[in-house]
Order: C-alpha cells, then sequence, then structure tokens
C-alpha cells in the first residue's frame, strides 16, 4: 500500500471539485479525486493505497460525493491527525474507514505501509505509528462495504432467522 500525503484542512473540494458533484458513479468521481490539488492521483493511485492527512481532513460540504471518490479509487482507509465530522461518518457510510493517527503528520508521502485495526497500528518501513482503536461498529459498518450494505444484510439475517425488529 502507498501512502498520497495531504496536510491540514483538505476540504471536499479539493478531494472532488464541485463541478462533478453531478455524478453519483463512484469511479467517475475516482477518475476526477484531488483534480487541481494533486493532479497524479487519479492516474497514480492503486487499490489499497492509503490517503494521509493532517487536522481537520474533509472539512467542507456534508456530500458524500469526496469520500465516495476515494472509494472509487479504491482506498480502503484515510488516516489523520483528525477528521471534519460529517466527513468521518459519510466515509464509513461508504465503506471507508477513516483512522484517526496523532502521528499522521510524521508519515511520509509515497511509502509503502501496512495498516493493521486489530494492533491499532501503521507501520512504514521500520516505523510504526499508533491509531486509535475504531468502535467495533463502525468496523462492521465498513467492513460491509458501508452503511447501505450493512443494513440489507441485517435485514438477510432477520429473513432467516425469523426474527422480528
Amino acid at each position: 500500500m502507498r501512502t498520497w500525503k495531504f496536510g491540514d484542512n483538505i476540504d471536499t473540494d479539493a478531494i472532488i471539485p464541485g463541478r462533478y458533484l453531478v455524478y453519483n458513479d463512484p469511479l467517475v468521481l475516482a477518475s476526477h479525486a484531488f483534480e487541481g490539488t494533486r493532479n497524479d492521483f487519479a492516474k497514480g493511485v492503486a487499490p489499497g493505497d492509503v490517503i494521509i492527512g493532517g487536522r481537520n481532513f474533509g472539512c467542507g460540504s456534508s456530500r458524500e460525493h469526496a469520500p465516495l471518490a476515494l472509494a472509487g479509487a479504491g482506498i480502503r482507509y484515510v488516516v489523520a491527525v483528525s477528521f471534519a465530522r460529517i466527513f468521518y461518518r459519510n466515509a464509513v457510510n461508504v465503506g471507508l474507514l477513516p483512522l484517526v493517527c496523532p502521528e499522521a503528520d510524521a508519515i511520509p508521502d509515497g511509502d509503502e505501509c501496512r495498516v493493521d485495526v486489530d494492533k491499532h497500528l501503521i507501520t512504514c518501513g521500520e516505523r510504526t505509528y499508533p491509531i486509535e482503536p475504531v468502535p467495533g461498529f463502525l468496523l462492521r459498518i465498513a467492513d460491509a462495504g458501508g452503511l447501505i450494505p450493512f443494513a440489507r444484510n441485517l435485514e438477510e439475517v432477520d429473513r432467516c432467522t425469523g426474527s422480528q425488529q
């Protein structure tokens, strides 16, 4: 997994410019991710790569287009010192896992890294960086691919077991 590093206060318009908000297809959005901010991203990102941000990552719009663009690009983890609350929740809702790492500023751009959610660590080369534990229910939502697939799975379990809510 390669790291793509960004700084503080990366807003949703930097992640996906407003002119592309007419699209909802994650692959279309991914092809324009970070356009005008980091033009090498859309062509160079590979599935499994990791976004590294500073403070207040994802500030700005409440639309889900920004995390949807990252998911469409094959991003699984967005690691930052802190997140805008609405981006954090929208990321989980579309199947991304936002990870809070107080030392994210020290993670190099372009490094190969491994994320171990269970051990609460990111390893880049010989260096490890702690990440805050993710609540289990958020992990389950992200692992399901987002809130809608998670809810559909619950409905399926209820149908199979005969449970009623």
